[in-house]
């Protein structure tokens, strides 16, 4: 009976799914990180999102980055037809609620905002660069016809 409401799709489509939420969430906070940073002066901007970029960069190559790989490994290994939840690890939710609940509390403190524009330029870039990576897995499925996972390596 649960089966029967269960909605599943196949794994292409959650690499799909995994893409556009790391995507979407990334370009928001970059978003809101703008409207920030758009009322003061420009000299400050650039400082301020210079050291954003650098911070997303730095945060994509050493964290963000292997995340996503991790997901594509995951997602790579499901049966072909999986509950459409699991575009994410179920730990995973608990840490995106605790990250949307981060923000909130911090955007209720009073630290001014083009300070939390750089935090949000980080995480949002980040994230940004790392839903490239589902991008490139979906090209090798689509496209290539090749698995995302990634090979072997054989002990000798």
């Amino acid at each position: 009976m649960l089966k029967t409401l269960k909605p599943a799709v196949s794994k292409t489509w959650l690499i799909v799914l995994a893409g556009l939420m790391w995507s979407l969430v990334g370009l928001m906070l970059c978003q809101l990180a703008y409207h920030w940073l758009v009322v003061i002066r420009w000299r400050w901007v650039l400082l301020l999102e210079m050291i954003g970029i650098v911070l997303a960069l730095m945060a994509y190559k050493f964290c963000f980055s292997m995340i996503a790989q991790k997901n594509i490994a995951r997602l790579s290994l499901l049966t072909e037809k999986t509950c459409i939840f699991a575009f994410q690890r179920w730990k995973s939710y608990f840490l995106i609620l605790l990250m949307i609940t981060l923000g909130i509390a911090l955007r209720n403190l009073p630290i001014p905002r083009p300070y939390l524009a750089i935090l949000y330029t980080t995480i949002g870039g980040a994230l940004f660069l790392s839903s490239l990576q589902y991008y490139g897995c979906l090209w090798r499925i689509v496209v290539q016809r090749k698995s995302c996972l990634p090979p072997r390596k054989i002990n000798e």
